[in-house]
C-alpha cells in the first residue's frame, strides 16, 4: 500500500527558514508529482521535483530557491511551473522512446523530402528532385559539393529531437541563414521547413507533444517577421506596357525561327503573356482547353497550397492568341498535351545530338536560355518571364476589373493582390474617384451669368 505523503510548509521563505537542514521536504502538486525543497547547511536551499515512474520515482533538481536572493532564483510558484514543465518533457521523452527510435528533425525532413520527390516525379513522369528537397537538403540536412554548388554543413537543428524542439531552436536556425539568401527564397525555405515539421507531427501525434504545432507556428513566424519589410513587391520595371509585351512576343517568334523551335517556344510565350498563368499551369494544359468558340483558354488551377485541387479557370483571350495555337490544336485529341517541345539525346558513340521525340515541357528552367535571347532582342534586358504575370494582373487592375475577378483569373487570393499590387489598385481608385468630380463652385457673377434659381 502506498504511503501517505506528509507535506511540509515550503511555500514561503519564512516557513522554509524553520525547516531542518540537509533533509528534502516534499509537497504534492499532482497525485504522482511532488515538489521538494532541500535546505542548505550554510543557508539557502534548492528545489527538486520527483514523479512516479513505474513502481518507483524519478527525481531531478530544478533550481535555486529565493531564500537569500531574488535575481536568478525561483520562488515557490515559479518552482512549481518549472517542475511541471520538467515532468512533461520527461514523460514526452519516455513516450517517444517507448514508441520507436527517437524522432529527430533530420528524420522528419528526410521523410518529407522523399514524399515531395515522389510526388513531383509522378507529376513529371520521370525521376526528379523537388525544389523543396533541394532547399531543405542544403540549409537543414547539409550536402556535399554538387556541380557549381559548394558543400554545405548540416544545421545543428537537424540533430534536435522533435519532442524537445523549442521556438528558440527555430529562431536560431533562421538567424543562421546566410545574408546573401533573398527574402523571398528564405520565405520559400521556411514554408517548406514548416510543412516538413507539421507533416512529421501529423504522422507521429501519439509520441509528440500536443503543443508542437504552436511551437512550429510561432517559432518560424517570429523569425520571418524580421524579414517582412524586405520582401520585394512587384517591381516597376517588371510591369510592362502592351507595346513592350508585343516586342517580347515578336522577339520570341524570331528566336523560335532562328533556333528551330518550330513554334513551340513562341506559343508558350504567347500563352504566358495572354493569361498571366504560371509556367506549371500552362505546361499541364490539354488541347481541349482551347475553346475557340467561346474565345477562351481553360487554365488548370495551380497545385499550390494544401490538399488536392482540380478544375480549370476560364481566361478570355483574343483571336490572335487562338490563331497562334491553331497548329497544335488542329487534328489532335482533346486529351493530348497542348504545348510540347522536342527532346534531344546524344547519338551513341558520338558527340552529335539527335531528336528523341516530342514531350511536354517539364520545368520553368527550360525556357530560361532562350529567354535571355528574347529579352536582348526586345531590348528589355532585365525583364524576367514572371513579368508577364505581373503585367497581366496590373492590366486587369487598370481596366477597373473587380479585384476578386482579377484574383480568380490569375488563380490567387485577393489578399495577395492587395499586398503586392496595392499601388496600382490605389492608382485605379484615384482614376475612378477623379471621374466622379464635378464643378461645384459657381463662376464669378459678371452680369452675364444668371443663376438658374433666380431665372426661374
Amino acid at each position: 500500500m502506498a504511503k501517505t505523503l506528509k507535506e511540509a510548509p515550503i511555500t514561503t521563505r519564512n516557513a522554509r527558514s524553520k525547516l531542518m537542514s540537509g533533509t528534502v521536504h516534499w509537497k504534492g502538486i499532482d497525485p504522482d508529482v511532488h515538489i521538494g525543497y532541500r535546505k542548505g547547511t550554510r543557508g539557502g536551499g534548492g528545489w527538486l521535483v520527483r514523479w512516479r515512474n513505474g513502481v518507483g520515482y524519478r527525481q531531478k533538481p530544478i533550481g535555486t530557491a529565493d531564500d537569500e536572493l531574488t535575481e536568478g532564483t525561483l520562488d515557490y510558484n515559479a518552482a512549481v511551473r518549472a517542475a511541471k514543465k520538467c515532468v512533461e518533457q520527461a514523460r514526452a521523452e519516455a513516450r517517444a522512446v517507448a514508441e520507436g527510435p527517437p524522432l529527430t528533425i533530420r528524420l522528419a525532413v528526410e521523410a518529407y523530402i522523399a514524399e515531395r520527390d515522389a510526388r513531383d516525379s509522378r507529376r513529371k513522369g520521370r525521376q526528379v528532385r523537388s525544389d523543396a528537397g533541394q532547399r531543405l537538403q542544403r540549409y537543414v540536412l547539409g550536402q556535399e559539393t554538387r556541380g557549381k554548388q559548394k558543400a554545405a554543413p548540416a544545421s545543428p537543428l537537424a540533430a534536435v529531437l522533435m519532442h524537445a524542439l523549442t521556438e528558440y531552436d527555430l529562431q536560431k536556425w533562421h538567424s543562421g541563414l546566410p545574408d546573401s539568401l533573398k527574402a523571398t527564397s528564405k520565405q520559400r525555405l521556411v514554408n517548406d521547413f514548416k510543412a516538413a515539421l507539421n507533416s512529421a507531427h501529423a504522422a507521429h501525434r501519439t509520441r509528440l507533444p500536443s503543443d508542437l504545432p504552436a511551437i512550429i507556428k510561432h517559432g518560424l513566424k517570429a523569425a520571418m517577421q524580421h524579414d517582412d519589410d524586405t520582401v520585394p513587391l512587384a517591381r516597376d520595371n517588371q510591369i510592362l506596357s502592351d507595346a513592350q509585351i508585343g516586342r517580347l512576343i515578336r522577339a520570341a517568334r524570331e528566336i523560335d525561327s532562328e533556333q528551330e523551335w518550330e513554334g513551340d517556344l513562341y506559343r508558350f510565350v504567347v500563352i504566358l503573356a495572354s493569361t498571366g498563368a504560371r509556367f506549371s499551369q500552362i505546361a499541364r494544359m490539354k488541347v481541349g482547353d482551347v475553346q475557340r468558340a467561346q474565345g477562351r483558354l481553360m487554365v488548370p488551377v495551380s497545385r499550390k497550397g494544401r490538399g488536392g485541387k482540380s478544375g480549370s479557370t476560364p481566361v478570355p483571350v483574343g483571336k490572335d492568341v487562338l490563331d497562334a495555337l491553331l497548329p497544335v490544336t488542329t487534328k489532335r485529341a482533346d486529351v493530348a498535351p497542348l504545348l510540347e517541345r522536342w527532346r534531344w539525346k546524344q547519338a551513341p558513340g558520338g558527340i552529335q545530338w539527335e531528336r528523341a521525340g516530342r514531350a511536354p515541357w517539364y520545368s520553368a528552367s527550360e525556357i530560361m536560355r532562350p529567354w535571355h535571347a528574347i529579352r536582348e532582342r526586345a531590348e528589355i534586358p532585365d525583364v524576367i518571364p514572371y513579368a508577364l504575370r505581373h503585367s497581366s494582373i496590373v492590366r486587369g487592375i487598370r481596366a477597373n476589373l473587380p479585384i476578386r475577378l482579377v484574383a480568380a483569373l490569375h488563380d490567387t487570393s485577393v489578399a495577395m493582390i492587395e499586398r503586392h499590387y496595392g499601388r496600382w489598385i490605389a492608382d485605379g481608385l484615384d482614376e475612378l474617384a477623379a471621374r466622379a468630380v464635378v464643378p461645384l463652385v459657381p463662376p464669378d457673377d459678371d452680369g452675364s451669368v444668371v443663376p438658374m434659381l433666380e431665372r426661374a
